[in-house]
């Protein structure tokens, strides 16, 4: 059949492209598209241009999703606050569980509408899925979190979560992409919800929140993550790793192992939550916190705190420290992150996030890093006052300078290859005292 005889084709050249609405071609109005979100099932929305210089890092890859996208979409979905402070911790996962599915479920809607006006629009996953293939780096698509606070959805909180002036941080976050031009955009609102009491410091098992506004990642992903991405991996390498069922036994006890199985069967769980299940921001929690200061210590954080339960920490860690000095009723589990850098420039960019500064008290000083082989790069690590700071290439004079073939370094970080056979071998070279590589290894326990 000649293509121009196919009932379709007839169909479209007869027909032609559908015009879009006369009112919605030159632009959506900001209510019209957030009427359309609330009518979805979403609590609330705002929308961010793709051309906005906080999303400058996102464009790239969004614009491949959907070329011609000129607007971010974002969403709320409010999460029930009685559910997230439940005693039992199943029922704060179940929360979650039900709330990703419906903010997914709302997010196809808001695009499914947008389709049937006339504009190409994507949904992106709210939470899980990722983009694993990138793992143990950047997963996600979308920063849910800087798009929320860009579109006036809130302002980041001392707990590390989005802070809605009227939910606080009981919410998921969601976005959608669309080639719809919205004829003004949304901003950061000009307060931050937060009123910085810090409960969150205060119950954090790990130590991750600080109160100095340091946020030690690794920490809280350790503990927290701990049946998912590097804490399944940890776990899967354990099984393997036993020559019996016995020695299994010793490391991962029988709960520990049920609890696995949930999580792949159930969904993904959670162990803590609890930064923002005693957040008392935004305007439905302040009143709680306000009119019974006392009650509201006594009751909710109290139990938090002195709940008896097993927290995952990475040996030598900060984390590790703070729950013996604070939670000494709490039963320590020591484990791997599983954070496992696959490149020479991944082990670079990573350090960043496992840096544990206390594990750095005292120590000034700047690593050089050469990498060979299949991995040509180099690399700048500057440890001092408790701070990091990675840079590409060589800068100043360093203290000590590390020459690695990439292969064998890599291998070396996974514990595949012992660092005695590989300076024999001199595929890794150290210029410097071997001491202060000690030292440097102490401050990204793994």
């Amino acid at each position: 059949m000649n293509l121009d005889d196919h009932p379709t084709v007839k169909w479209y050249r007869e027909k032609g492209p559908a015009p879009r609405e006369q009112a919605v071609a030159a632009g959506l109005e900001p209510q019209v598209l957030k009427d359309l979100c609330l009518d979805a099932g979403a609590d609330d929305a705002g929308f961010v241009e793709i051309d906005r210089a906080a999303v400058a890092d996102q464009r790239e890859e969004l614009l491949h999703l959907l070329p011609g996208t000129k607007t971010l979409v974002c969403i709320a979905h409010r999460l029930n606050r009685e559910n997230l402070r439940a005693v039992a911790h199943s029922i704060t996962n179940l929360e979650f569980q039900q709330s990703w599915k419906e903010a997914n479920l709302i997010a196809r809607t808001v695009a499914s509408r947008l389709r049937s006006l006339g504009f190409r629009a994507l949904n992106l996953p709210v939470g899980y899925p990722m983009e694993l293939d990138g793992w143990p780096e950047n997963m996600w698509v979308a920063s849910d979190k800087i798009n929320a606070v860009e579109a006036g959805l809130g302002r980041m909180g001392w707990n590390r979560l989005v802070a809605h002036p009227v939910f606080g941080t009981a919410m998921v976050l969601g976005t959608i992409l669309t080639d719809a031009e919205v004829t003004s955009y949304g901003s950061p609102i000009d307060f931050n919800p937060c009123v910085e009491c810090k409960l969150c410091v205060s119950v954090c098992p790990t130590g991750a929140i600080c109160s100095d506004g340091h946020f030690d990642f690794v920490s809280c992903y350790t503990h927290n993550y701990r049946e998912r991405l590097g804490g399944f991996a940890d776990w899967v390498e354990t099984m393997v790793g036993n020559s019996s069922v016995k020695r299994y036994r010793k490391k991962v006890s029988d709960a520990e192992t049920v609890s696995m199985w949930q999580n792949l069967s159930v969904g993904g769980q959670t162990r803590c939550d609890r930064c923002m299940a005693i957040c008392p921001a935004g305007e439905e929690a302040i009143g709680a916190f306000l009119e019974d200061r006392k009650g509201y210590l006594n009751g909710f954080w109290t139990e938090m705190r002195e709940r008896a339960e097993t927290v995952y920490v990475v040996p030598g860690s900060d984390a590790e420290a703070h729950v013996k000095a604070h939670f000494p009723q709490k039963v320590l589990k020591r484990v791997s992150n599983g954070i496992r850098p696959s490149t020479a420039g991944m082990f670079l960019r990573s350090l960043q996030f496992v840096f544990q500064r206390n594990q750095a008290e005292g120590l000034d000083a700047t690593f050089h890093f050469t990498f060979t082989g299949d991995e040509n790069c180099k690399g700048t690590v500057v440890i001092r006052n408790k701070t990091l700071a990675v840079h590409d290439g060589h800068m100043g004079k360093p203290d000590l300078h590390v020459t690695a073939d990439s292969r064998t370094w890599v291998s070396f970080l996974a514990k595949e290859t012992h660092l005695i056979r590989a300076l024999a071998t001199r595929k890794i070279r150290v210029k410097g005292s071997p001491k202060l590589m000690m030292a440097f290894a102490k401050c990204f326990p793994a």
